[in-house]
């Protein structure tokens, strides 16, 4: 039986089509290579914001999940590095079958296709959360300096320049001001001096509901490659501020509580006095969120992923909130007032 050729999740233009079609075929003769005698189907298995591809590769006896990452866009090692890391911390991550570097190809065990985005329900939501927070906690119990990227100023910075530049500059067609420009900047410093005062760990860094599955045991980690070493709220800000899927603020509060609570029993750096603890959460969310304005702003204008417009508005309504309660943040609220053409906005503190 000639195996299946593994086509693109969605058309691509012309000028793109040779390259993905190349691909392809090599990716078909690698998985000759591994399976001569077997034949298989390829079925795209999920999207990727980035130039990655994953396929599940169906055998006679099994499944599997194949990444596909063009080397001149992407770089597979970080993700096998972190695989062990994260694996041998006792995290349920993918196993790597098998894997070409060179081409960019890794083989990986199949942790199914129920995302805790698909799954999430107001009756399962505590149970299905206690289990992330548990494997959150196990990956962080088991960190150390210098085997992860510093997730350090620079990075933070150079992340938030994202929204300037893509969601007011290219979605909102909004060019700052000078004045604009360097208010913007002077609250980028505060936000990075908080983030780095706060305790460091492994960090995730796409810690939500989209990266999380239901499996045994659960939930199975993916989509780790990017991880740092770096502020121990970060993770915590993606899976319960998660741009995807949001909740009462009543019951995000109760989640954060369970996981300071069972961090601090396991050790971890979250210090003693939870309204300081939840603070640094908040203050992290302002990074992400600005962050995240800006790559959702970028996957559309530059890659043409329109789909992740419809998430904007919750990520804007958690920076707003976020903003809104802290003195030091009001003008950023202000700021995002004028960019939005917002005159009448109030706003209120947290002291």
């Amino acid at each position: 039986m000639q195996p299946a050729v593994a086509n693109p999740s969605a058309p691509a233009p012309p000028d793109r089509l040779a390259p993905i079609m190349m691909r392809a075929r090599l990716l078909n003769s690698w998985l000759q290579t591994r399976f001569p005698d077997a034949p298989f189907a390829l079925a795209p298995a999920s999207e990727d914001a980035s130039f990655r591809r994953y396929f599940r590769l169906t055998l006679p006896d099994r499944t599997l999940i194949v990444m596909d990452a063009p080397p001149e866009h992407e770089d597979c090692a970080p993700f096998v590095k972190v695989a062990r890391l994260f694996g041998e911390a006792g995290a349920h991550v993918p196993r790597v079958e098998a894997q070409d570097l060179g081409h960019g190809f890794l083989l990986l065990s199949d942790l199914g296709d129920s995302t805790y985005l698909a799954a999430l329900t107001e009756a399962n939501a505590d149970d299905l959360y206690r289990d992330a927070i548990d494997a959150l906690i196990r990956i962080q119990a088991a960190s150390r300096p210098g085997v992860l990227p510093e997730y350090d100023a620079a990075l933070l910075t150079r992340e938030m320049r994202l929204f300037p530049e893509w969601y007011a500059g290219k979605h909102l067609g909004v060019g700052l001001s000078p004045a604009q420009s360097g208010l913007l900047e002077s609250l980028f410093a505060l936000v990075v001096q908080n983030s780095l005062a706060q305790g460091r760990v492994y960090v995730h860094r796409d810690y939500h509901s989209r990266n999380l599955m239901v499996a045994s045991p659960n939930p199975g980690v993916l989509d780790f490659q990017d991880a740092v070493y770096g502020p121990v709220t970060y993770d915590l800000v993606s899976l319960f501020k998660d741009a995807y899927i949001a909740w009462e603020e009543e019951r995000v509060l109760d989640w954060v509580i369970r996981y300071w609570e069972r961090a601090r029993r396991a050790g971890l750096p979250v210090g003693d006095d939870f309204a300081r603890f939840y603070r640094d959460f908040e203050w992290m969310g302002v990074q992400r969120h600005l962050k995240v304005l800006g790559i959702f702003a970028r996957l559309h204008h530059r890659d043409g992923k329109q789909r992740y417009l419809a998430d904007m508005p919750r990520v804007m309504a958690y920076l707003r909130k976020a903003c809104g309660r802290y003195r030091e943040l009001a003008p950023l609220l202000r700021l995002l007032d004028e960019l939005e053409g917002r005159g009448d906005a109030r706003v209120g503190y947290t002291f």
